[in-house]
């Protein structure tokens, strides 16, 4: 199985998050296996996805997250000029503490 994953730094802090997570709540997003969200020392956020593929990966973003998150961006007054720059990154393997694992 090949995976489709990235890292993102984004120009919020941790409330802005809690506020998008809240929106998002238990939204099905099929094909997601792990999404991070790290602080960074100057309180931004960093991002780990990783999904089976990039194409649902594609519709969640559109039917989940952006309707989520650009609410609370215009809440917060945040101007985000389109997505921020996400690096593509090569998983070989997630591994879950039940002895479940994906490979990629």
């Amino acid at each position: 199985m090949s995976l489709y994953a990235w890292t993102q730094d984004v120009p919020i802090d941790a409330d802005a998050y809690a506020d998008i997570a809240d929106r998002i709540a238990d939204a099905k997003m099929p094909g997601l296996v792990a999404h991070i969200a790290m602080q960074r020392d100057d309180g931004t956020l960093h991002y780990l996805d990783v999904w089976e593929s990039q194409e649902q990966h594609d519709a969640a973003f559109e039917q989940v997250v952006h309707p989520a998150v650009h609410p609370v961006l215009v809440e917060r007054g945040v101007r985000a000029e389109g997505e921020p720059p996400r690096t593509p990154i090569t998983v070989l393997e997630v591994r879950f503490a039940d002895g479940r694992s994906v490979r990629g």
